[in-house]
């Protein structure tokens, strides 16, 4: 068999589909594998490009095959889809991760370390129990509208009033909404430990704590955009870090005409709320002030609108997050 030199893997919970082919771009190998097989098959593999889709679990595989000597390519699913031939079929997936690997210039997504994952995983889960919380505090306060207790929106409210006007509502219900409530409250709980968690990680980091400099970032922004960026060399400019954010605006061209349309929304949308959140909160405290960046919103709020001017300040916030990170990385580099 001739050498390999890309190989493509179709990853699943069990069953692995692999597709190699040679320098020329030639198929050498089509292999299906279970779980428990794929790395002592890589092992025997002189080191080659192994590509894969940046999906579920595809960043340990990307750890345990790079350990290997393999180099690794995480392409994002929505660059895979065209080179699609056929039927899906985990066969048909993985030769599309491989022409997708061949193309010069194809988007990569960078693997990332254990830690980074464990701090987007508690990010996560903070995310989802504040989801959570929210979901049953409305459904509280629909509940009791039904029976004419109308409260105001807002969580604090519903805390300070559901108790008093539980005895309003008819005793079978009384109950199920006691229990709702200490839910709620249980919940709460929760999302605080988290958000305590997430700022002493950010406090001990000090990237996140040079981040945070910055009008607008947190605790919780700098950690999120720290473990999300991960490798800030794999980026050209800080226009590529906006645009993996999703926060520049989509192109609409033909004929040489060309029309700016609204933000793409691609990337990751957490972390891409994390920034116009913190925008927002910055233009609020613009008004009287007359440093140069308070200037330059207070102009571009009275030429567009105030939904724009966040939309620009977080996509000049992410350029200069990524400026700050890349003007000291040989600094913390040489402190690690």
């Amino acid at each position: 068999m001739r050498e390999i030199t890309t190989l493509a893997i179709d990853l699943a919970k069990i069953v692995f589909q692999l597709h190699g082919v040679d320098a020329r771009g030639v198929c050498v190998l089509r292999k299906q594998l279970r779980r428990g097989q794929l790395l002592s098959f890589l092992a025997q593999l002189p080191a080659c490009l192994v590509a894969m889709e940046a999906c579920g679990g595809a960043h340990d595989w990307g750890r345990r095959i790079r350990a290997l000597g393999h180099r690794v390519k995480l392409i994002p699913p929505q660059y895979v889809k065209p080179f699609v031939r056929g039927d899906k079929t985990d066969r048909n997936d993985a030769q599309a991760i491989c022409e997708a690997a061949l193309r010069p210039g194809m988007p990569e997504v960078a693997v990332k370390s254990e830690e980074q994952q464990g701090m987007l995983a508690l990010h996560r889960l903070r995310e989802l129990i504040d989801k959570q919380r929210k979901q049953l505090a409305n459904q509280l306060r629909s509940l009791l509208a039904e029976f004419g207790e109308v409260m105001a929106c807002g969580i604090p409210t519903l805390r300070r009033e559901l108790p008093e006007r539980l005895e309003r509502v008819p005793a079978v219900l009384q109950g199920v909404l006691r229990e709702g409530y200490d839910r709620l409250l249980e919940l709460q709980e929760h999302s605080q430990a988290h958000t305590r968690r997430i700022h002493e990680l950010a406090k001990a980091d000090p990237l996140c704590q040079r981040l945070m400099r910055e009008r607008g970032i947190g605790a919780i922004c700098a950690s999120a955009y720290v473990a999300h960026i991960g490798d800030p060399t794999r980026y050209r400019n800080g226009r590529q870090v906006s645009a993996s954010l999703g926060i520049v605006p989509r192109k609409h061209g033909t004929g040489g005409k060309e029309v700016l349309l609204g933000i793409t929304k691609r990337g990751d949308r957490y972390l891409r709320t994390l920034l116009i959140h913190g925008a927002r909160a910055v233009i609020r405290q613009v008004r009287g002030k007359s440093d140069p960046l308070s200037l330059w919103l207070q102009q571009l709020i009275a030429r567009r609108s105030v939904n724009c001017a966040a939309v620009a300040l977080a996509n000049k916030t992410a350029r200069r997050l990524w400026a700050i990170w890349r003007a000291e990385q040989p600094q913390l580099l040489a402190v690690a």
